[in-house]
């Protein structure tokens, strides 16, 4: 059964564009889980109590997803990711 999350992502002050590079990223390895990225939206003003990036992102079943998250291309990226990520939120969703 398919799952469907939105991600949203708030930078590290003074990191977005290396957010932007390294979502760029790490969001390839999304279709080798069976997922593929279905939106992805950055903000338009720069008001930091909002998300920086916003992903709709959908995999085959739950299976992939927790396959994609244990990746480890994304897991060897960890680092730059902590550098640049300040706040994840991440929401079970369904699509209409």
């Amino acid at each position: 059964m398919p799952v469907t999350f939105v991600v949203l992502l708030w930078p590290v002050e003074g990191h977005a564009d290396e957010l932007h590079a390294y979502e760029d990223d790490v969001l390839r390895l999304v279709s080798a889980h069976g997922g593929r990225v279905l939106a992805r939206a950055s903000r338009t003003d720069d008001d930091p109590s909002r998300p920086l990036e916003t992903q709709i992102i959908e995999f085959a079943d739950r299976a992939g997803f927790d396959a994609y998250m244990a990746d480890p291309h994304r897991m060897s990226m960890a680092d730059r990711r902590t550098s640049c990520v300040a706040r994840t939120e991440l929401w079970p969703v369904t699509t209409t």
